[in-house]
């Protein structure tokens, strides 16, 4: 946590954490556009942010996109400030403005997070119905077989269709699938607002991705959410469900003990 702080610490990465606010997803072409600083300044201040785990990248063809990482932020939130009961302190409202922010030019998400464990017991917390269950409060029905359905036990709901499909599993390294659907009684559990509920029933379906990458005793989870409309509603909602699950998750393999979301 030490690193984050150090990284806040400095104004010039303070203003590339606000132009990744505004528009999250840029290369490094693009912030120098967009910054009073030379290119070779603004790219070492991308790796301390990129080593500090506020910024997460993404390899897009030739190009090196980053994207904001709010895990951290969200770690700083459930340690100290929801403790204190001071959750709106500026900083902490800017970045969650930013991530529930419509226009977004990238309609993709991207957190990257370090977690103490094995890559084995990471994706036995990403697949076994007994783990999932007490971190997000869900189970999946599948096999974990490239091509099998998924059914989604969330609460009282079984979700399933022949469109939840597993897309990618190589066990301990790279898992992949769709994302669940939204039939009625999910929205009328969720207590949606109409237009919303409308809307989000028209959207394509989206995948999620989770790659594990061993770096020493801890292992790298970096998770895309992807597929998108440009003017989607479901991309606000897993904004602000990403990083609680995440954080869960990572609460519930280093100690075995999720915290109540």
């Amino acid at each position: 946590m030490s690193d984050v702080f150090k990284a806040l610490a400095d104004e010039s990465r303070r203003t590339i954490l606000d132009r990744l606010n505004e528009r999250s997803g840029q290369s490094l072409r693009e912030l120098c556009t967009d910054l009073d600083m030379s290119r070779q300044a603004v790219s070492k201040h991308l790796a301390v942010l990129e080593d500090a785990n506020l910024i997460a990248v993404r390899r897009d063809g030739r190009h090196k996109l980053h994207y904001l990482n709010p895990v951290p932020i969200n770690e700083i939130a459930e340690r100290w400030i929801r403790k204190y009961d001071q959750g709106r302190l500026d900083a902490l409202a800017q970045l969650k403005r930013a991530l529930e922010e419509e226009d977004m030019e990238k309609q993709d998400f991207i957190y990257t997070t370090y977690i103490t464990t094995t890559p084995e017991r990471l994706w036995q917390a990403l697949t076994s119905p007994e783990f999932t269950s007490q971190y997000w409060g869900l189970t999946f029905d599948t096999d974990w077989k490239v091509g099998s359905t998924m059914t989604w036990n969330m609460r009282d709901l079984s979700i399933s269709h022949a469109d939840q499909v597993v897309l990618e599993a190589d066990p301990y390294t790279r898992l992949s699938y769709t994302w669940h659907g939204f039939p009625p009684e999910w929205i009328a559990s969720m207590e949606l607002d109409d237009a919303i509920a409308r809307h989000i029933v028209t959207e394509p379906r989206s995948r999620a991705t989770f790659t594990l990458e061993p770096d020493g005793p801890l292992v790298k989870l970096t998770v895309l959410h992807e597929g998108f409309d440009e003017d989607s509603e479901i991309i606000k909602m897993i904004s602000n469900g990403w990083p609680k699950v995440l954080s869960s998750l990572k609460t519930f393999v280093e100690s075995g003990t999720a915290w109540d979301s």
